[in-house]
């Protein structure tokens, strides 16, 4: 895999260098004042999540609940200036994050959303932020400090009140049409609900590879990363959307990671053996429409679960990657289908509508009863519903309502030893632009 990404990235470059030089993105810069932006995002989120089990007598000892429940107010505030003019742009990007608790209490917090103290209660607020200074010779963007990211081997996660930081050191190149370029060394990595410097004890990541768009219907990505003392990552990715009238549609996508561990290997498989899987899914979708009907395949084969976490809470870019399990267990197949619904066809714009159920088995896991037994074939599924509405016009326009439900259930408890789980996330959304 290593040698066709090289390949595919040196034909590229070789493209690249006989076309003539066109104006660039730093050719065409206004300024550092001139292209800022300041951007608020305000999220309102109530979570609340049952296990659905009885309270044991260590539980009303220790005041902790089956059932979690939390609200709270959060502030995203990002800025990005443009790049100062000339041959080398200078710019800076700066993020301030701040979670308010507005609903809490002891035995009902761990929900993700605050950080927790150890009488078990959620701080009633808590602040981040860090910037970055970025340079810009034509489309190569170097950007070196605090930073969101979305990429397939290193990926924030954005799935609570507040999102993950990085700290690090990304280079972005799109200097030939088609083909964006990745590489990167990361340090550090700030968990949603935590506030002290690398709460998630990231010592390295490195990163490299690129997105080649083919034609305007096929694209393709490969990436590779080593995180120290963890593993080392190749995946690869392959998306065709085929047109097949003014108002249908198919859509393929395929997705692959190969991981081994590397260093130390504190990441294990859960019988003690180091990790050496692939984990590949598969997804065809057809849309009619407002109709999109999906079906997914997923499996993991080798030794260990498809491990992430320490390189991101994002880093899963697989189908069957849901709301509350990925179907990720060694050994695990799962199957989904899944169907969307778009309102605006029948005049309500800004209203949409997600069902899926997906169905996993196979599982390797170890018994929640006795650690040193292993379960060959644990079974799990997951039903979500998700329903959004974007305000289309008006003083409020981009307001956004959500409800998302989950339903969990494993008689194995392959998912983190829970069993049962119900989940229901209330969000609304409202970003504000400043500048």
């Amino acid at each position: 895999m290593r040698v066709m990404k090289w390949s595919m990235i040196a034909l590229a470059v070789a493209a690249g260098t006989s076309q003539m030089a066109v104006a660039s993105s730093q050719d065409e810069s206004k300024g550092f004042v001139e292209d800022s932006k300041l951007n608020v995002k305000m999220r309102n989120l109530y979570f609340s999540r049952d296990y659905r089990n009885a309270e044991t007598a260590a539980n009303r000892t220790n005041r902790v609940r089956h059932d979690q429940r939390e609200w709270g107010q959060g502030f995203i505030g990002t800025f990005e200036s443009g790049f100062t003019q000339g041959t080398i742009g200078v710019g800076v990007d700066a993020i301030g994050l701040l979670g308010l608790k507005l609903d809490s209490g002891r035995g009902y917090s761990g929900t993700g959303l605050f950080p927790t103290g150890s009488d078990r209660r959620s701080q009633d607020d808590y602040s981040k932020g860090g910037a970055a200074v970025k340079f810009r010779i034509s489309d190569t963007v170097l950007k070196v400090g605090q930073q969101f990211t979305a990429l397939p081997v290193f990926a924030t996660d954005d799935s609570r009140l507040l999102p993950e930081t990085a700290e690090g050191a990304l280079i972005t190149s799109n200097e030939i049409k088609g083909l964006t370029l990745h590489a990167g060394r990361f340090t550090a990595l700030n968990a949603q609900a935590e506030t002290n410097h690398d709460s998630l004890n990231l010592k390295s990541a490195n990163v490299l590879g690129g997105t080649y768009l083919i034609t305007d219907g096929l694209s393709t990505s490969l990436y590779y990363s080593k995180v120290e003392d963890y593993w080392r990552k190749y995946y690869g990715n392959v998306n065709w959307a085929v047109p097949l009238s003014d108002k249908q549609s198919l859509t393929f996508d395929f997705n692959i990671y190969d991981t081994k561990s590397v260093g130390s290997a504190e990441y294990k498989a859960y019988d003690g053996d180091k990790l050496d899987n692939r984990a590949f899914s598969l997804s065809a979708a057809y849309n009619l429409g407002a109709h999109t009907f999906t079906v997914a395949y997923q499996k993991v084969t080798g030794d260990g679960d498809y491990g992430y976490g320490v390189d991101g809470g994002g880093t899963v870019f697989l189908a069957n990657s849901v709301a509350r399990s990925d179907f990720n267990a060694e050994g695990e197949k799962s199957w989904q289908a899944r169907y969307d619904l778009n309102f605006a066809e029948f005049g309500v714009p800004g209203l949409s509508f997600m069902t899926r159920y997906v169905r996993g088995t196979g599982a390797n896991v170890a018994s929640p009863n006795d650690p040193t037994v292993s379960i060959s074939n644990g079974k799990e599924w997951e039903r979500d519903i998700d329903v959004k509405y974007v305000l289309q016009e008006g003083p409020a326009k981009d307001l956004s309502f959500r409800v998302r439900q989950a339903t969990y259930r494993s008689s194995d408890r392959v998912y983190y030893g829970s069993g049962s789980l119900d989940e229901l996330r209330l969000i609304v959304e409202y970003p504000l632009s400043i500048l």
